[in-house]
Order: structure tokens, then C-alpha cells, then sequence
């Protein structure tokens, strides 16, 4: 019975809406769920909300992704890390233009949570994914069948990763042509420009070849 709840509560999650959200960094819908974990660990002050498994527990559950008397098992923590970060070089090798490290595809392809999906028809006889199992895998699925979601309506392809590296925050292009490189223009945008000042100054400029005879 407690598992047949969850699984309902999952369904309304993955196709519902979140609260609206006053962040100009958030994206629409259940896909801000996917900026917030790839957010968990800011990589500029060192910090990380998903420093011990009993956090990461906490995390999902205030978020819905695991029910309330699910546990997580030993090991679940670095598997969900591992999938935060591939995340995020994913994202990151798209906005940069970049080929998108394979070791980050092959570490989402293969992550069991991939294969913990269905197809389910809603009401109005819609096909939608939703997870099978519970737990951590359980969580990822539903990430997984959001983002899956996403790439369909247009949205995925606006979450970025910032382009400063010392950021890497992830955050959703909402500007008109999808240009956006930075999660701040103000903060990453003009340390960025000026760090590349700085390295074009470093760099020898070439001298002009002689001409003959002048």
C-alpha cells in the first residue's frame, strides 16, 4: 500500500507543476528540479548540500522524488553524485560548443535508473514515463523522464551551465535567442571578459614581417 502511494504521488510530480518560483535562474516546471541538484555543490565557496547520505535523503524527500518512510542504501550517495556531475559536464560541454565528454554519457546511459522506467497513459490518454522502483533509482527515473520531458517542449536545451569556471552554476536561459553564457553577466560575465583581457595582454603579439627594400 505505502508503495502504491508513492507511486501515485510520483505521477502527480512528474506531470504536474512546482510552485512558482521568484529565482530569475529557475526553469519551468518539474525541470528546475535538475538545476537545484546539479546546484546542490557550489563549486565557488566549496560547499555541498549533499555532503553525507542522511542530507541527500532529506533533500529528495522535501522534493517529493522518494516517499517518506523510503531509506536510501550505502552506496546511493556517490551514485547520486555521480550522475549530479555528469550532469553538469553535460551541460556544460553543449554550451561550450564542446563534444560532450563520453565518460559523462556513459555514466547517465549506465546508471540503473535508466531502465526503471514504464510508459504510462494519463487520463486524457497521453504516454508519459514514469519510475517503476523506488528508492534512489526511483528519484534519478523521475529526473530522468523530466528531462526526457524537456527535450521535447524546447526547455531542456535551455538549461546551461555557466561558463565561468569557477562557477559552473547551472541555471535557464530564458533570454530570446538562448545566448546567455553566464549565470550572472555582472559577476561570472566580467570576470570572464576579464580574465581573457588579461591572457590576450600575456600573449606576444606577432611582429610584422619586413618588407624588402623599405
Amino acid at each position: 500500500m505505502q508503495e502504491e502511494e508513492r507511486r501515485s504521488d510520483s505521477i502527480r510530480d512528474v506531470t504536474g507543476e512546482i510552485p512558482h518560483s521568484d529565482d530569475p535562474q529557475a526553469a519551468p516546471g518539474r525541470l528546475d528540479l535538475v538545476r537545484q541538484l546539479i546546484n546542490t555543490a557550489d563549486l565557488e565557496a566549496g560547499e555541498d548540500e549533499l555532503s553525507d547520505l542522511r542530507r541527500l535523503e532529506s533533500w529528495l524527500r522535501e522534493r517529493r522524488l522518494i516517499g517518506a518512510r523510503e531509506r536510501l542504501e550505502d552506496g546511493d550517495l556517490e551514485r547520486a553524485l555521480e550522475v549530479r556531475e555528469a550532469l553538469r559536464r553535460l551541460l556544460e560541454d553543449r554550451g561550450s560548443g564542446d563534444e560532450i565528454d563520453g565518460h559523462a554519457i556513459r555514466s547517465l546511459n549506465a546508471h540503473p535508473a535508466c531502465v526503471q522506467m514504464r510508459v504510462r497513459f494519463d487520463e486524457g490518454g497521453v504516454p508519459r514515463l514514469e519510475p517503476v522502483g523506488g528508492g534512489l533509482e526511483g528519484a534519478l527515473a523521475e529526473l530522468f523522464a523530466i528531462i526526457e520531458r524537456a527535450s521535447g517542449d524546447g526547455t531542456w536545451e535551455r538549461l546551461k551551465v555557466c561558463s565561468d569556471h569557477g562557477c559552473r552554476w547551472a541555471f535557464y536561459d530564458n533570454s530570446k535567442n538562448r545566448s546567455r553564457n553566464w549565470c550572472n553577466m555582472a559577476i561570472c560575465g566580467n570576470r570572464s571578459k576579464a580574465r581573457e583581457y588579461r591572457r590576450r595582454q600575456r600573449t606576444p603579439k606577432q611582429s610584422q614581417p619586413s618588407r624588402a627594400g623599405s
